[in-house]
């Protein structure tokens, strides 16, 4: 975390504030504390979730394997556990302290039901709002989640250089046909890998973009964000209801 982002948030006191990539350093944790903001941890396996209750996190977020966009490992060096959500969910409600909110894969109140019947008090969902009309996701980027390409995602580095999941593009094909190339680190690629697609996007390709795409990419819905919170609202009564 910048000096000048934490300054941002300690002025600007938000509600919520998350960490992804780790953890900043427990000066700054206290400063945000400090300043009333609810502190939340992405964790990818138990060792992480451990960290995170032991700097005084206010709560962990169960990122499984599934979930699109960028893994929240704190060390990319280190092997990936690739736990599942589901499985990630059970360990760290069990094993913690912490309230655990579920991420990764889940698209429907279905899914948010079976999360909390795990022992999450929540559940966090990407994927499932990109198609709506409020998402910045250009016009290839909707095609590509909309279409049979949903159906596909890769972890991959080379987009950013860090490990994210993402939608089967133009871009991932060249990595992979480019392997074992190793991407610049983190920020470094993923600049590189915005200018690219900006150029690409400039003749009509849309291939080159970082489509990020959790694993129940092709359960998303093409509808207002009001409409998909109502929908999962109802979707998950109707889970609780079946489960009594």
């Amino acid at each position: 975390m910048l000096d000048a982002m934490l300054d941002l948030l300690v002025r600007t006191k938000p509600a919520v504030v998350s960490f992804h990539f780790g953890l900043p350093n427990a000066a700054r944790i206290a400063a945000l504390k400090g300043a009333g903001c609810v502190l939340l941890a992405s964790a990818t396996n138990l060792d992480e979730a451990k960290a995170i209750e032991a700097a005084g996190v206010d709560g962990v977020i169960a990122q499984g394997y599934e979930a699109g966009g960028h893994r929240g490992v704190f060390d990319p060096s280190l092997p990936d556990s690739a736990l599942g959500t589901l499985a990630l969910t059970r360990l760290l409600v069990a094993q913690t302290s912490l309230p655990v909110i579920s991420a990764g894969g889940i698209m429907d109140g279905q899914g948010i039901a079976a999360a909390l019947s795990l022992g999450a008090v929540a559940a966090q969902l990407g994927t499932a709002f990109v198609a709506c009309p409020e998402s910045s996701a250009d016009d290839g980027y909707r095609a590509a989640l909309m279409g049979e390409g949903a159906h596909q995602t890769v972890m991959t580095e080379a987009l950013s250089g860090r490990p994210a999941r993402c939608l089967s593009n133009r871009f991932t094909h060249w990595a992979d046909a480019a392997a074992p190339i190793a991407p610049p680190d983190y920020p470094i690629a993923y600049d590189a890998g915005k200018a690219l697609n900006g150029a690409a996007k400039a003749t009509g390709e849309f291939g080159f973009g970082a489509q990020w795409a959790g694993q129940g990419a092709p359960l998303a819905r093409a509808v207002p964000a009001a409409s998909l919170v109502e929908a999962l609202i109802k979707e998950l009564a109707d889970a609780n209801r079946r489960a009594l």
